[in-house]
């Protein structure tokens, strides 16, 4: 009961952490820049450049139709995360100041605002949660078009929005909204595969029982035992199967080499482990 409440305590500070930062970029790069780059938020600056309505309010006023929704069709516990997430943003962008850091040079506000604003997206989508907008729209609209994906729905959302803003703001605008754009789409992988990304280890030795043994033993990790046969000598051969987090690489191989100085060991990246050891985090 403990760990779990420390994991969900753990689990919306980060998701807080990464609203915060979300609103930093906006409030004071994106607003103040006039930088348009897709999400209720963009459509949030394009309101407020024609009526004296906060960027916020624009935000929260249309997610509570799509948390509504979500909560009828999925479970509000389902969207719990989410909802906190997009209540939590709204107040922030409702509390931090806008105030513009960057004059006038829109390079710069496309590299740090897609930086805070990826940040903050990768640590709220590694936990699971959304801050609701056009993420939270593509997933409700995508069973009303299944043949078009989530993402590419998503792609077309945000690039309605985006144009809105160029034909709004202006081409050169437009174009540094859309450099925002792509910082924000590589740092939120970037932090995702952080989270994500683990080690899968193939290892072919004569001292199958040792290896496997020593490494269920320190690491804590399981290892499955998989039959091969050596084509060139025809010899039948126990191949080690283990997923492994990065850092512990180097304590796995060091197990191998003091077991079986001949052992062949591959190694390649595996972008998502789901089971015991490695935690996913379902979304929304």
């Amino acid at each position: 009961m403990f760990l779990s409440w420390k994991r969900a305590i753990s689990s919306y500070g980060i998701i807080t952490v990464g609203t915060f930062l979300m609103a930093l970029g906006i409030n004071l790069i994106y607003e103040p820049m006039s930088m348009v780059t897709g999400g209720f938020s963009g459509i949030g600056i394009v309101v407020h450049h024609f009526l004296p309505v906060p960027v916020w309010i624009t935000t929260a006023v249309l997610n509570v139709p799509l948390f509504i929704i979500a909560g009828k069709k999925f479970g509000m516990a389902f969207v719990a995360k989410s909802l906190y997430a997009a209540i939590c943003f709204s107040i922030l962008l409702a509390v931090v100041p806008v105030v513009k850091v960057v004059h006038e040079d829109y390079l710069m506000a496309a590299l740090l605002g897609g930086a805070l604003n990826g940040a903050g997206l990768g640590l709220v989508f590694g936990r699971g949660a959304s801050t609701g907008g056009s993420d939270l729209l593509g997933t409700l609209l995508h069973p009303l078009i299944p043949w078009v994906s989530a993402g590419n729905i998503l792609s077309i959302i945000d690039g309605i929005i985006v144009a809105g803003g160029m034909l709004v703001f202006g081409m050169r605008t437009g174009l540094y909204s859309i450099v925002a754009v792509f910082v924000t789409s590589k740092l939120i992988d970037r932090i995702l595969e952080g989270l994500k990304f683990a080690k899968l280890l193939y290892i072919i030795s004569d001292e199958p029982r040792k290896i496997a043994g020593q490494v269920m033993e320190k690491l804590q990790r399981g290892v499955t035992s998989l039959k091969g046969t050596g084509m060139y000598s025809g010899r039948e051969k126990y191949v080690l199967m283990c997923a492994i987090s990065r850092k512990e690489t180097v304590s796995v191989l060091k197990i191998v080499r003091e077991a079986d100085e001949n052992a062949f060991v591959i190694i390649s990246d595996a972008r998502e482990i789901m089971g015991e050891g490695f935690e996913t985090e379902k979304t929304f």
